[in-house]
């Protein structure tokens, strides 16, 4: 069973910065074959990084990148997305479900145009990307190549406490993860993993940066969740699946148990924490 990533071919859904791209060095750093989907393809003042940025950055980490325009919410886009990636690298191994539209506003205050584009994206577009790779996460399967599809959503709550602020928003996320519940046991006969991944704390994103009043300093580095994705992709995917896994908890279970270095601030003590986890 394979503990590296080398050779192997990941489409990673908005990867042009942040927690995506992340994952994507992560990969690189093995040799690993990286399709970039995203949609900015022009240099925007207030989100650094587009997919021809982060395609130089993963090539510079040691891997192969393939970046393509796709606005996953467009079915049509994503077909052709695969076709591409299936042309330049010969199939998929892996897909990371990263690209995400937030909104924490209260029902009054989240305009319809807004909540559609949670759902598109978080819903839909996790939804669409996993039923387009899925012919080639079978063919990678019976390939022995250890298939994985990574959703980055939290754990399940029925709990009041997560909904009442904004429940648009803990919906569209919620999704996500009961396509990881659903397709997990779905994909399971095939040899295909299907899990989540959420952080501990919040993390220093530019999305992130755009809600007033969060002090990155007091946030960890998308580097936490690049390692520890690294861990579920590298892992059998046989009997790797249907779990909603915390960033630290995971770490802790391969020895990582000194996070200072994921700290955006040195000494850091005590972070803000994210949604979602009880």
């Amino acid at each position: 069973m394979t503990r590296t990533l080398q050779g192997r071919t990941l489409v990673i859904t908005g990867a042009s910065r942040g927690i995506g791209l992340a994952i994507a060095k992560r990969a690189a750093a093995d040799g690993a074959n990286i399709v970039i989907l995203a949609k900015t393809t022009e240099p925007n003042p207030k989100l650094p990084g587009t997919l021809f940025s982060a395609a130089e950055e993963i090539e510079a980490a040691g891997g192969q990148a393939l970046p393509v325009p796709t606005d996953i919410r467009d079915e049509a886009a994503v077909a052709t997305a695969v076709q591409a990636a299936v042309a330049r690298f010969g199939g998929i191994d892996i897909l990371v479900n990263n690209a995400s539209a937030i909104s924490l506003t209260p029902t009054p205050a989240t305009p319809m145009k807004r909540f559609d584009l949670m759902f598109g994206v978080n819903v839909r577009g996790t939804y669409c990307c996993t039923q387009a790779c899925l012919p080639e996460l079978i063919k990678s399967a019976q390939a022995g190549r250890n298939p994985h599809v990574l959703n980055m959503s939290p754990p399940l709550s029925m709990k009041e406490h997560w909904f009442k602020s904004h429940v648009a928003y803990t919906m569209a996320k919620y999704g996500m993860s009961e396509c990881t519940l659903g397709h997990a046991g779905e994909f399971r006969p095939h040899g295909i993993a299907v899990s989540s991944l959420w952080p501990r704390t919040a993390i220093a994103t530019a999305a992130l940066q755009m809600i007033p009043g969060i002090d990155l300093n007091l946030c960890r580095k998308p580097e936490i969740l690049a390692d520890a994705a690294y861990f579920i992709l590298t892992s059998d995917a046989r009997f790797t699946s249907g779990n909603f896994f915390i960033d630290d908890e995971l770490l802790a279970q391969h020895g990582v148990t000194d996070l200072e270095r994921y700290s955006v601030q040195p000494g850091t003590k005590s972070f803000i924490p994210d949604f979602f986890v009880d």
